[in-house]
């Protein structure tokens, strides 16, 4: 998959964690888009396209569609239906439906302007796409009066209002209704309220609808490529990852054409790099061209698993390849040597973001932080510290956090604590990582009793001890009194309370939801982004 050659000139690897840079991210240049040349039909066409273009920038810039089309209509002493179509029709493509929703508002209440069904109907779908209920209840009561006939169109987008505004189970009533009783679903009301049931966490329900689409016999309409998205993000979601992959297989089977957003939206939930790996070559088999996204989850996945060599590689070959990095892409190659403490390439990548269009955010800043105290290098944090600074940040519980981490491992209490401090003084509100590390230091470089002091303190700062905390407080106990007492604080006070593992920690609490944390490695929100639902 990886071509070899990348890592022969790119960089040598002598043992692990050990990368030696020679000219690794070297400058690209990337496809630029060419600019579309414009063909006007005469000199008055261009004028009028030309001052469109100037209403749109003066909407944007001012923020209010109303008060620009209101300053033409006084001016011209009239408002020209195409040009207040034409912006329309734009703002939609744009999906900017605040504005959409305040042009019709405003036109509704114009004489000048016969307010027709489409009018009532685009309306509708604004309000829906914006969670407004209640608006969207309002114009659908009022068309009724007025005697238009009901509409999927609308009937759907007060489906939607009902499920942006988290009113999940009146976006179901409503589609049940528009089954039993009219009007008659469309793909697109179908794709709505799987997704809608899929935010709601209504699972069952979301299957439900889908398996009785795949029933050729009784089904409406054949699923689509969406659908099947939505459905590969359901049992991601659901943990149910043997049926995304099914999903996946199911496609193909029903002739059903699988794009990058499929391979991605598999990719987005699997742990080991190795079926990571493997879908982007499946991916790649198929003919399918990677996007950004695709590299990118290829990138974290080797990055996980500390696999820094491979993930440079696939980077390179994104660049290679004419893909622009994202910030986002950027920053994960760049954890992925930060977590190995590889500072020095870790300062390549992050001089390469400005290169190539991505500014370096609080996060790459933080990751670099991180790099310098994965490398003991607790000098080099304190300049890199001073420089966030410098660069125009603040720095937040992350920054100290890493600090704080640095010199616990460092068994420095004195800056420890000191960075604490500087913490509070900053009004920055410790979280649980902190208080942990603290209690940790305190209890491996002076006693117990310290540890138990951290840890009550946890709940004066507003935190409750998570399942990690109470097992740092039980692997410090190192006497038979000192494990009873950290197993009464966590509340295990069973039968096992003396069985214990070597280390501190008793096995019934070592065993017990062990499986908890392993969805930490599916990001939701970054499988939202590959479908683009939000």
């Amino acid at each position: 998959m990886i071509c070899g050659g990348l890592l022969d000139s790119n960089l040598k690897i002598h043992k692990r964690g050990e990368v030696v840079c020679f000219g690794i991210l070297a400058p690209r240049k990337f496809l630029r888009k060419r600019k579309k040349v414009e063909v006007f039909k005469d000199a008055a066409d261009e004028a009028d396209q030309k001052n469109w273009r100037k209403l749109m920038n003066e909407i944007d810039e001012s923020g209010s569609a109303v008060s620009v089309l209101r300053s033409i209509r006084i001016e011209k002493h009239s408002l020209p239906k195409d040009l207040v179509v034409g912006t329309l029709v734009r703002f939609k493509q744009l999906k900017k439906w605040n504005i959409v929703s305040e042009i019709l508002e405003w036109l509704w209440l114009q004489d000048c302007w016969d307010f027709i069904e489409m009018d009532f109907l685009m309306l509708i779908t604004a309000y829906g796409k914006q969670g407004e209920f209640n608006k969207t209840e309002t114009v659908l009561n009022f068309m009724t009066k007025k005697g238009y006939p009901p509409s999927v169109i609308s009937h759907t987008a007060l489906m939607e209002a009902y499920g942006r505004g988290g009113q999940y189970n009146k976006a179901e009533a409503t589609f049940r209704r528009m089954q039993s009783s009219g009007p008659e679903p469309s793909a697109v009301t179908y794709q709505i309220i799987l997704k809608i049931f899929v935010e709601g966490n209504k699972f069952e329900a979301a299957e439900e609808i889908f398996e009785s689409l795949l029933n050729d016999k009784s089904s409406p309409l054949r699923p689509d490529q969406k659908m099947f998205h939505m459905m590969i993000y359901l049992f991601g979601k659901a943990r149910n990852y043997e049926k995304a992959r099914k999903m996946n297989a199911l496609m193909a089977e029903r002739g059903v054409q699988r794009s990058t957003v499929t391979y991605n939206s598999l990719m987005s939930f699997e742990r080991s790099y190795k079926e990571v790996s493997n879908i982007y070559d499946e991916m790649q088999r198929a003919g399918v061209r990677p996007d950004v996204v695709s590299y990118t989850l290829l990138i974290s996945a080797y990055g996980k698993a500390r696999r820094e060599e491979e993930a440079l590689a696939v980077f390179e070959e994104m660049l290679d390849a004419g893909v622009r990095p994202t910030q986002k892409a950027y920053n994960i190659l760049l954890h992925s040597f930060a977590l190995s403490g590889m500072v020095e390439q870790a300062r390549i990548v992050f001089k390469s973001m400005r290169r190539d269009r991505c500014t370096p955010d609080l996060y790459s800043y933080n990751t670099m932080l991180l790099a310098y105290v994965n490398a003991s290098d607790m000098e080099g944090a304190e300049k890199f510290r001073r420089r966030i600074k410098q660069d125009g940040f603040e720095l937040d519980v992350v920054a100290y956090g890493t600090l704080i981490n640095g010199y616990a491992k460092a068994n420095n209490l004195e800056k420890m604590m000191e960075k604490y401090e500087e913490m509070r003084v900053s009004s920055i509100k410790a979280n649980q990582t902190v208080l942990t590390t603290i209690m940790d230091a305190y209890g491996k470089n002076k006693d117990f009793d310290s540890a138990v002091v951290w840890f009550k303190d946890m709940k004066s700062c507003g935190v409750v001890p998570d399942k990690k905390a109470k097992n740092v407080l039980l692997s410090l106990a190192k006497t038979t009194e000192e494990l009873t007492e950290a197993r009464q604080l966590v509340g295990h006070t069973d039968s096992n309370a003396n069985e214990n593992t070597g280390d501190g920690f008793p096995k019934s609490v070592i065993d017990e939801d062990d499986d908890e944390d392993e969805d930490d490695d599916y990001d939701y929100n970054f499988a939202k982004e590959i479908l683009s639902i939000q």
